[in-house]
């Protein structure tokens, strides 16, 4: 004999209810009196709480028994009452809703008077991967034949794990995986929730010799799936790929997502920025004075042909572009540019005709003069007074392993404070 049915009542149920018929009185009253169903009314608000809070104490059974016994007053005393859920989070829970999704906008709310959330249905995991592609294929564009293994339901039992009927509720917590425990401390009640031990949190329980000798029990098998990823041209890092309903499998829920995230491999030749390629080129002194041709090998096998006009004069480290040779524009039709920096490698020596025995000579008068009558005159330089003393020195090449830092500082890289000679430097580069 129960002390109160004040929530039996509310749900519409006697107090003999099971746990099957309880839900589904939770369940038709939840949705009739939804408030996004109702535009937000202080009438579905209320009934819709006392709905809630009647299935939130009926629905465990730890709670249930103290209700029973007790009445609303003792079940407060008790602590029974105490750190509850609220409404819409167990009609979330109920239906799958918060992470896992629930019914999806079912009463086309997106947040109304209720203060719902969205809601989907119940959703096994979403698969990661990431899909490294060259620099090629992105500019081309590749569908790529990737596999992955999955769960699926077992064909075999259908997902139930074993023979139809074999599959029994746990009495231990009637089907929710968990057990609401009590634990006295002196004057206060403590309530906490444990993976119950009966079914290892399944909620169900089967015996070992009724369990699917195909899925032994585990309801799902593992299957390999191959999938078509379609890389679109000029794509960038970063850009997800979602297949829907591809991943894992699991009974009761909606199957779960794959996503591929592309990521762009590193590439020998071209740096990308965007649309924009940068290329490095390097050329020797007598093609960036007197002109000549660099040849690029572009990502789709082409090669191309690069012109440098004779006194167009390419300064080291400077900057070129050719418009409309960069990556495609993704989802466009439009093109990025390609930006060539160019490298100019000095001689060690200009040499003179050869020698008696073979050898080059230093530069001839004659040398000297073409080259002067192309080039810019000599910059004037600080001349000594006409009466100062002068020395005559010549200058030698420095060798870094035996200079160490001393040359640095010549140039005007003094070491970092706390660094000493031959110290590392670390030297930040854009791309």
């Amino acid at each position: 004999m129960v002390k109160d049915t004040t929530y039996y009542d509310t749900l519409g149920v006697a107090p003999s209810v099971d746990d099957n018929d309880l839900k589904k009185a939770y369940k038709k009253l939840a949705m009739k009196w939804h408030p996004d169903k109702h535009g937000g009314s202080d009438e579905a608000k209320t009934k819709f709480q006392e709905i809630s809070a009647a299935f939130e104490i009926l629905s465990e059974p730890d709670k249930r028994a103290a209700y029973d016994q007790y009445g609303k007053e003792g079940l407060e005393q008790g602590g029974g009452m105490g750190g509850g859920m609220n409404a819409e989070d167990i009609f979330s829970q109920f239906f799958g809703g918060g992470g896992g999704g629930g019914f999806g906008g079912m009463f086309g709310g997106g947040g109304g008077m209720g203060g719902m959330r969205q809601q989907g249905p119940k959703q096994a995991r979403t698969i990661h991967h990431v899909h490294k592609v060259s620099l090629e294929d992105i500019y081309r564009g590749k569908v790529s034949k990737l596999a992955l293994q999955k769960s699926v339901i077992c064909p075999k039992c259908e997902g139930r794990g074993g023979k139809e009927g074999a599959v029994k509720t746990c009495q231990g917590c009637n089907g929710a995986g968990l057990k609401t425990m009590m634990r006295q401390m002196g004057p206060m009640i403590q309530r906490f929730q444990t993976v119950c031990p009966d079914c290892n949190g399944e909620g169900e329980t089967i015996r070992d010799k009724d369990k699917c000798k195909q899925c032994l029990g585990k309801k799902t098998i593992i299957e390999r799936k191959v999938l078509h990823v379609h890389v679109d041209r000029g794509v960038q890092t970063g850009t997800k790929l979602n297949f829907a309903g591809e991943g894992d499998q699991m009974p009761g829920v909606a199957p779960g997502d794959v996503q591929f995230e592309i990521e762009q491999k590193p590439h020998t030749r071209f740096q990308r920025k965007g649309d924009d390629l940068f290329y490095h080129a390097e050329i020797d002194l007598l093609t960036a004075l007197a002109g000549g041709a660099i040849y690029v090998e572009h990502l789709d096998e082409r090669w191309l042909t690069v012109e440098i006009m004779p006194g167009e004069m390419i300064s080291p480290g400077e900057v070129k572009v050719i418009r409309g040779q960069g990556m495609p524009s993704y989802r466009h039709h439009d093109f990025g540019n390609l930006y060539i920096q160019f490298e100019v490698k000095f001689p060690e020596r200009i040499n003179g005709p050869n020698d008696a025995e073979g050898y080059p000579t230093a530069m001839t008068q004659q040398q000297i003069k073409a080259l002067e009558s192309v080039l810019p005159p000599r910059q004037p330089q600080n001349i000594p007074p006409a009466d100062a003393m002068t020395e005559d020195y010549s200058l030698e090449k420095v060798d870094p392993m035996q200079e160490g830092g001393r040359a640095r500082g010549a140039l005007g890289e003094d070491d970092e404070e706390g660094m000493g000679a031959g110290g590392e430097r670390v030297q930040c580069a854009s791309q």
